[in-house]
């Protein structure tokens, strides 16, 4: 069962001068139910926008969308009780506690104080639900509004950015309770452009670029469909093993105390022998391996960070 599907969807902005910015080109995207599912791009690649088209915040230039089986365009309400979201920083009363702002919040949806409770214990800010939320950590806050995102007991969380702007122990809380709440069978859609937190955190990933999807799938998968540039090789003496090498003509290099070499792996019995006829022989020989930051770049050519379109184009 997918929990998001999106076919086609474009959307362009008006510029005030004339012309168009084009967030979205034609997105394709399917999330499938339950787990912590990465939504990956530069700054400016369309992620924020696709957030807001399956809000109901703003309108798609075209294309189609369900959420949880639902058109967000014209039957959201059908299924919103079932969506809890955070689109960029929660807004709260800093003056009042954690627990005070999630009674005001709950009392629009008829939220029970258990419940209340039961979101505070999620999250572990059930020991500082006194405190004044102006007093909270950027994690402790981030975790504050996740905890309002919670109290619908949704089944889908559509999380934007949730580590933007904290610190690394914010960024552990909140890596750490994502991937609890999808392992208790929630859907956690969690947008971002951090590399690391979504390969620490996510078990499936698409990656966006230019407002297209360009790789999708578990991570595992999509990592493994990247073929690895260079092999590994552990040897007793790395730079005697590589100048044995380059007199073979294979080109290597040492890298913290072990070989890399400029070859394909399926060549490895080049290296194998022209160590082997030189009395050195090996420990290890692997292919390299591929990682998250290696295939964003192949695929987006955009280091994380940069932005091509301009937030502007998801203002």
């Amino acid at each position: 069962m997918s929990v998001i599907e999106i076919r086609g969807l474009r959307k362009e902005y008006r510029r005030l001068r004339g012309g168009a910015t084009v967030a979205l080109s034609g997105l394709d995207l399917e999330v499938p139910a339950g787990g912590v599912y990465g939504f990956l791009g530069p700054n400016g690649s369309g992620k924020t926008t696709t957030v807001r088209c399956l809000l109901g915040l703003i309108g798609p230039s075209g294309g189609e969308m369900r959420l949880l089986g639902a058109d967000p365009r014209s039957d959201l309400r059908s299924v919103i009780s079932r969506v809890g979201a955070i689109v960029e920083t929660p807004a709260m009363f800093p003056g009042f506690s954690g627990r005070r702002n999630l009674e005001i919040l709950g009392r629009t949806e008829d939220i029970e104080a258990t419940r209340i409770e039961e979101v505070l214990e999620l999250v572990s800010l059930r020991d500082r639900a006194k405190d004044r939320v102006k007093n909270y950590s950027l994690g402790m806050k981030q975790r504050l509004g996740i905890a309002a995102a919670l109290l619908k007991d949704p089944e889908l969380l559509i999380l934007d950015e949730p580590a933007n702007g904290l610190d690394p122990a914010g960024i552990k809380e909140v890596r750490e309770l994502l991937r609890r709440l999808g392992r208790e069978g929630k859907t956690v859609f969690v947008s971002s452009h951090i590399l690391s937190e979504v390969r620490q955190t996510c078990d499936h990933v698409a990656i966006l670029a230019r407002g297209r999807c360009v790789a999708e799938g578990a991570v595992a998968d999509v990592l493994s469909s990247r073929r690895a540039a260079g092999i590994t090789v552990r040897v007793p003496d790395a730079a005697g093993a590589a100048a044995i090498l380059g007199d073979a003509g294979i080109e290597a290099r040492t890298d913290e105390g072990v070989l890399k070499v400029a070859l394909p792996p399926s060549e490895g019995a080049r290296v194998t022998k022209a160590l082997a006829d030189r009395g050195v022989y090996l420990s290890e020989l692997r292919p390299d391996e591929v990682d998250l930051e290696t295939v964003f770049l192949e695929l987006t050519g955009e280091p994380p960070g940069e932005d091509p379109i301009g937030e502007e184009a998801e203002g």
